[in-house]
């Protein structure tokens, strides 16, 4: 294993009827008015918007709103909400929302501290030493954002689709009360079930059988299958719910890939495709691109990809994993292939271009065109 230092300062607050605490946490640390982050209304409908009010109101907190966050957040939204913070002066951000709600309240909370915020994409070194607290009402378990320092946001005006991480994108705490997740649609659970098992995957594939975290991972991947599986069939099961949004937030919260190396190849692959076609969910896309790429790993480590086949899916062969995954993720309504996502041909070369340009993936080879033309043919299925 390799040296590594976990902390992790998050404020988790997990069970039913715990969203109506969020006024309460966020005056214990002392923000009294927030700008509130939401995506296109769905919280309006299943009463979260409400609770929440309800309780920024009880405890004296002020708010003022932005909506309109959509699926793959782009960098147009986060500077309408950095001008709101400015004019209105909070002290702190609100996202009531999935991943994509958090990573935006979360470089919004940056971007006040910056002339250009999209500088601190580009360039790690240009992120603000500064940010506003951020909390959370979790409403769909997915991306782990609720628990990381990472976030992702799309640069329309260039096409790149890149992240940034800061020890103060952490939020302060997070809110996660796994019935608000009852009136999910089934895609988008089983969105969150992929998106969920190639954090896990990104960071297990470098690893070594000895290594206690593979073990983990193990573990929290058989939990993510068997509980969607239940999910699929019965939405409302609470235990299954419950245990799917814990592990989400375990997939990608530091545990799973501590002492590991990491990969994340397959993300960069699924952010070039997201970038030109934005309306392809982000577990949609890793549906389709992370089987190909544990198809093009097989040379680089064999070993643990043979143990993956056989601890997670029962199968002797890695090839016979891999297609059990693609099994699964099909039985869960999910795409396993490019033309199913409606990635035409024609926008391959800019795909290669984009991963390319982002780089990451280096860990056992430079990542060259051949490598990502290599992986998109074998998920040309």
């Amino acid at each position: 294993m390799r040296n590594f230092v976990f902390h992790n300062p998050t404020k988790y607050v997990f069970g039913k009827d715990t969203v109506k605490k969020i006024g309460e946490e966020i005056a214990s640390f002392d923000s009294k008015k927030v700008l509130l982050v939401a995506g296109g209304g769905s919280i309006k409908k299943n009463g979260v918007y409400d609770t929440v009010v309800d309780s920024l109101k009880k405890h004296g907190i002020q708010w003022v709103e932005l909506w309109g966050v959509r699926p793959n957040p782009v960098l147009s939204k986060v500077r309408e909400g950095i001008e709101i913070a400015k004019k209105e002066n909070v002290d702190g951000v609100l996202a009531v929302g999935g991943g994509s709600v958090i990573d935006t309240a979360k470089t919004i909370a940056h971007g006040l501290f910056i002339d250009n915020v999209w500088d601190m994409f580009v360039d790690s070194s240009k992120v603000p030493d500064s940010a506003l607290p951020i909390y959370v009402v979790l409403t769909i378990s997915a991306t782990g954002s609720e628990m990381n320092g990472g976030a992702v946001i799309t640069n329309e005006e260039t096409g790149q689709k890149w992240a940034f991480s800061s020890p103060l994108s952490y939020p302060k705490v997070s809110i996660v009360d796994p019935t608000v997740q009852f009136s999910l649609p089934k895609k988008q659970t089983a969105n969150g079930g992929s998106d969920a098992l190639s954090h896990i995957l990104e960071a297990y594939i470098t690893g070594k059988s000895t290594d206690t975290t593979v073990y983990y991972d193990e573990g929290l991947m058989r939990s993510i299958i068997d509980n969607i599986d239940t999910l699929m069939v019965d939405p409302r099961n609470y235990e299954a719910r419950a245990s799917f949004a814990w592990a989400a937030t375990l997939a990608l919260n530091g545990i799973s890939s501590k002492g590991l190396a990491g990969d994340w190849l397959s993300h960069a692959i699924e952010h070039a495709i997201s970038a030109i076609y934005p309306d392809v969910a982000h577990g949609s896309g890793l549906a389709v691109v992370h089987p190909a790429v544990l198809m093009y790993r097989r040379k680089h480590n064999p070993e643990i990809l043979k143990r993956w086949a056989q601890q997670v899916w029962g199968e002797n062969t890695i090839e016979g994993g891999i297609e059990r995954l693609r099994a699964k993720y099909k039985e869960w309504g999910l795409p396993i292939s490019l033309k199913e996502l409606g990635v035409k041909p024609s926008d391959w070369q800019s795909i290669i271009d984009k991963t390319v340009e982002l780089g990451w993936g280096d860990l056992w080879e430079p990542i060259t065109p051949q490598v990502v033309e290599e992986i998109l043919r074998y998920a040309d299925i």
